[in-house]
């Protein structure tokens, strides 16, 4: 199959036609030529005012419920979520049951996905069934594909187990993701502890059980020498101490999700479950701490944290309701609306593809003739609005339903494939 796309702008800093307007000729997933004017035939072409592409965006951490939770969302559906959003590679959360915790569960899901246009990344467990009680096989998970390991949303909390699990990794040079939460801190929590949540008399969760967890694991990749990645950070101090972190040359990285970036903890005053997330929303000094710490590149990457739910998880008193956003398939859209003033577009595209692919080992890709096709094709002009009976996942755990947002994606190519949004 032939793809052109026409007067597109070019993307990616790696690339020798960066910020070039140019047309692009994909065949049978090779960029085949690279030029100001192409004629083809063509089986699909592409085009339309501000288009532009670059290398595919990674998502570095989804959770697509299969298997054990499959009213929530399926393999299936969540990848489709992620094609829609112009992700062509996704980081699985382990999360599952069972959890992702042998090479029999990452040889299940790699199974379910093979063939689609988006490449599944699991991510294995640290520990087994996410017990935090003893380490799993990671070096046998490895083997059979898990691209880095965690616990997901139960991080480890065991300070021997972590710094057993950083050790053990050294061995094949893998990576530790942590998601930065003291569970006996943020116990019985219901939101970000401050001025909003004592207003509404609901139990807080300290920034200092989120400090207090990232400073602990940058003390043992300080002591093991290790990788490790924190995802999800949502404070100001975590900025600070990663920044820190970096500048001594410990191999810390960290990301940060879409929503964290848009909203604050005043998103809540209306007691609505749909704000209600792990970790949880914070201050607006907050929220712009880590516009500014993924402009100047502390925090290198972006993680979507989709956590689909159902209805009934989400409809029910704010302390009982279930935490998470299904976001995954308007992540750009919420990204660029919050951030279009703040950063430039080639920084955004960086943070979502360049530097998660090079952080977890995946295959480079370069808009350049002869290299494979791996594209996300967008427009960060004009605005979208996603309506409910538009989308894509099997949840609707998704406050942006129906908002006016910025930006739009057309497509992706990836696999020898092609998948354009409607």
């Amino acid at each position: 199959m032939q793809v052109h796309i026409r007067k597109a702008r070019v993307i990616d800093p790696q690339s020798g036609f960066h910020n070039k307007v140019v047309d692009l000729l994909v065949e049978d997933g090779i960029i085949k030529n690279i030029a100001s004017s192409i004629k083809s035939n063509a089986d699909q072409v592409i085009e339309g005012k501000g288009i532009c592409v670059s290398p595919g965006w990674v998502d570095v951490f989804a959770d697509y419920r299969e298997p054990g939770f499959e009213h929530k969302e399926t393999i299936a559906s969540g990848l489709a979520c992620a094609a829609a959003g112009g992700f062509t590679d996704v980081l699985l959360a382990p999360n599952t049951q069972p959890a992702l915790s042998t090479k029999s569960i990452i040889q299940y899901v790699l199974q379910k996905a093979k063939g689609n246009v988006v490449g599944l990344h699991p991510l294995g467990t640290v520990t087994q069934n996410t017990d935090g009680k003893d380490l799993a096989e990671m070096l046998d998970m490895r083997e059979n594909g898990a691209i880095a390991f965690t616990d997901g949303w139960k991080p480890v909390q065991n300070t021997n187990l972590a710094l057993k699990s950083l050790e053990y990794v050294k061995a094949f040079k893998g990576i530790i993701v942590q998601m930065p939460i003291d569970a006996s801190l943020s116990a019985g929590g219901l939101m970000n502890e401050g001025i909003v949540s004592t207003s509404l008399g609901m139990a807080g969760i300290p920034a200092l059980a989120e400090t207090l967890a990232v400073h602990r694991d940058i003390e043992l990749v300080r002591y093991t020498g290790s990788k490790l990645h924190i995802t999800g950070i949502t404070n100001a101090e975590s900025v600070e101490m990663i920044r820190k972190a970096k500048a001594e040359g410990l191999a810390v990285t960290c990301s940060v999700t879409p929503y964290h970036l848009a909203l604050t903890d005043e998103s809540l005053t209306g007691y609505d479950s749909m704000y209600k997330v792990s970790p949880p929303l914070r201050s607006e000094a907050d929220r712009l701490a880590l516009i500014a710490g993924l402009k100047e590149g502390v925090i290198d990457c972006i993680a979507t944290h989709h956590r689909p739910q159902e209805w009934d998880a989400k409809a029910k008193e704010f302390e009982y309701a279930a935490d998470g956003m299904a976001v995954q398939e308007i992540a750009f859209n919420i990204l660029w609306d919050t951030l279009k003033d703040y950063i430039s577009i080639e920084r955004l595209v960086e943070a979502m593809s360049t530097i998660p692919r090079d952080i977890f080992g995946l295959e480079t890709a370069i808009i350049k003739k002869g290299s494979k096709a791996t594209l996300t094709i967008f427009t960060p002009g004009g605005h979208n609005t996603l309506a409910m009976d538009e989308v894509v996942s099997a949840s609707r755990n998704n406050p942006f339903i129906g908002k006016k947002l910025s930006g739009k994606v057309l497509g992706i190519i990836n696999h020898h494939q092609l998948h354009l949004n409607k």
